[in-house]
């Protein structure tokens, strides 16, 4: 089965080198390698508290003072959940084993370094409500990276900084919209003076379906493990605050400091190691950065899951975009904006969604649907692209798609998309970082009310050379001609009998096919890729009219069809019959089509 097989959970650079760990067919392992010819260094060691046995249990790594630190379970029915340090000076430390208040069923999303700790961003069943159900919160735990453990009494090789808090993403009101699900976040990034962490927070599967992104100022973090510690006196009491003057010295959880009283965790008395054993959860909530969460999203189809943040984006690396995967494979690209206060940055624009899963590429996996499941996003900054990873290929996709508004500066402008500007060469170009070519943007603003329509240009889309982002949606067309058909079908009839009639009575002896003062024309066209082809003709008499487009849009069309055929041309052949007061698409035969056009000019 394909459980048995080495799955890599664990990949870090430690010491000019590779570190990995396999699940090696529900035996982990782990084993050092050059990083320059991946030759394995010295011996195997056991995965055990570093690798998952399973390949879907959830877990993180990360390299701080060259010291291993994990979060995954020790067993392979997942029941052993641990935070764990091994392989360098400091000795191996472990969480307190079976302990719900420790742990409880928890899924581990990340981990970062920030000062004197280690931060573990989790989801877990909460213990702290006294519902029937089960609640599932989302968590932030720490520890000291230069933890010693306890005594030989109390917590001996086990944390003695251990604490953790709940994570508060939610829409506040009169009764707050909690988003209790964390499914990613970013490394810490400066923005405006302050460390952040932002997250990709989800509802339930009973609850309205939604998603959000949530920021966390660090030392807003930091902060909470200084407030009051949480307890419940007897299984049947609910969980309270516990008063400051009950609270042992020195405080529980904090890092032992050389030089002062207590220079080593060892040497911290058993009062105050058996009250952080039996009080590892804190009373108050980290709270979101501005009190509401940056980007929300709900009652739609897909979830968020994934989260990349370019901190450095435009020609001048001052723009901060951020970069959602979904659970459908695509990604939503926001560009986060500075309120005019500067101290809290939650404005935000959406600025477009960009196709990631490639059926073509990507095989599906099963009988369900999970090839679409998004299992990593990266930023390759050298390359200016998005890398996705899913179950059966992994998928380039580019930062931006200037060349979408093509050669109309309007739209260029409009999109307020970092990555673009409008060029001397009259065409929507990527911007290097550092360019020094003339350009104009408007990010800021979009201000385009000193700029002419896009008369006479017509929307153009083109792909990269390899195309990865570009998806069929032939069910679109499909489900939209169904729902159409019934209702249309008569009136459809009508007009175009009437329209027919006045087109034969209107047009002269002389006019051929060609096309007459007042026609619009609104296209679509992939050009010379593998891309589609759809070209959508609108006339104010019901012609039939088959077109080929080099421009960018006149107008903009309020619903974008991307047929899945491969010919980059429009052919007499695949053309479309369009009515003023229905949309009607019906292939029309070319020879069909010449012939009724002799009939015209006959009866002309």
């Amino acid at each position: 089965p394909d459980e048995c097989r080495n799955f890599i959970k664990v990949l870090l650079s430690r010491n000019g080198g590779l570190f990995l760990c396999g699940t090696n067919a529900f035996n982990p392992l782990c084993a050092n390698y050059t990083g320059d010819t991946l030759e394995m260094l010295g011996d195997t060691v056991s995965g055990m508290a570093r690798c998952p046995y399973d390949p879907k249990h959830a877990n993180v790594a990360l390299v701080a003072e060259g010291n291993l630190f994990t979060a995954t379970v020790t067993d392979f029915l997942a029941i052993d959940a641990v935070i764990y340090r091994s392989l360098g000076d400091s000795p191996a430390l472990r969480t307190v084993k079976h302990d719900s208040k420790w742990f409880r069923e928890p899924y581990f999303v990340s981990a970062v370094e920030w000062g004197p700790h280690i931060y573990f961003f989790f989801r877990e069943i909460a213990m702290e409500f006294n519902y029937l159900e089960k609640v599932v919160v989302s968590r932030v735990a720490r520890v000291c990276k230069r933890d010693q453990g306890g005594s030989q009494r109390v917590l001996e090789k086990q944390w003695t900084s251990f604490l953790k808090a709940r994570l508060n993403c939610s829409v506040p009101g009169d009764s707050h919209f909690y988003f209790n699900l964390l499914h990613s976040t970013s490394p810490i990034i400066r923005m405006h003076g302050r460390d952040i962490v932002l997250g990709v927070f989800s509802t339930p599967a009973n609850s309205i379906p939604g998603s959000a992104v949530c920021a966390f100022d660090m030392e807003q973090l930091a902060a909470v493990f200084d407030g009051r510690f949480k307890e419940q006196k007897s299984p049947e009491s609910i969980w309270t605050p516990v008063p400051d003057e009950v609270i042992p010295k020195p405080r529980p959880g904090g890092c032992a400091v050389q030089g002062s009283k207590f220079n080593s965790s060892n040497s911290f008395p058993d009062e105050m190691l058996n009250f952080v054993k039996t009080h590892p959860l804190m009373d108050e909530a980290v709270p979101s950065l501005g009190q509401r969460p940056w980007i929300v999203r709900t009652m739609v189809r897909y979830q968020l899951n994934k989260i990349v943040v370019d901190t450095e984006a435009g020609p001048y690396r001052n723009r901060t975009v951020l970069f959602l995967g979904s659970s459908r494979g695509t990604i939503l690209k926001f560009l986060i904006m500075p309120n005019q206060d500067n101290t809290v940055t939650n404005s935000n624009i959406f600025l477009e969604e960009l196709e990631g899963f490639n059926p073509d590429k990507c095989d599906k996996v099963g009988d369900r649907d999970d090839g679409k499941q998004l299992l990593s996003l990266t930023l390759d900054r050298m390359s200016h692209t998005l890398l996705l990873a899913f179950p059966s290929c992994v998928v380039r996709v580019p930062v931006a798609r200037c060349q979408l508004y093509s050669r109309c500066m309007k739209n260029c402008i409009a999109s307020r998309d970092p990555y673009c500007g409008w060029t001397r060469g009259s065409t929507c170009s990527f911007l290097r970082p550092g360019t020094r070519l003339p350009f104009e943007q408007d990010v800021e603003h979009g201000n385009v009310d000193h700029l002419g329509d896009c008369d006479g240009i017509l929307l153009q889309e083109s792909f990269m050379e390899e195309p990865d982002g570009l998806v069929s949606v032939n069910l679109l067309v499909v489900s939209a001609v169904s729902a159409f058909a019934t209702g249309a079908v008569l009136s459809g009839l009508t007009v175009c009998w009437i329209m027919s009639h006045r087109h034969r009575h209107s047009r002269g002896s002389g006019a051929g096919g060609a096309r007459r003062k007042g026609d619009k024309e609104q296209s679509m066209l992939g050009q010379g890729r593998s891309g589609s082809v759809m070209s959508v003709t609108r006339t104010s008499g019901g012609e039939r009219r088959c077109s080929q487009a080099d421009n960018p849009f006149r107008r903009q069309l309020s619903v974008h069809l991307r047929s899945s055929v491969r010919n980059p041309r429009c052919t007499p052949r695949l053309c479309w019959w369009i009515q003023p007061q229905s949309v009607t698409l019906t292939p029309r035969d070319d020879r069909r089509a010449k012939k009724r056009g002799a009939e015209n000019e006959g009866s002309s």
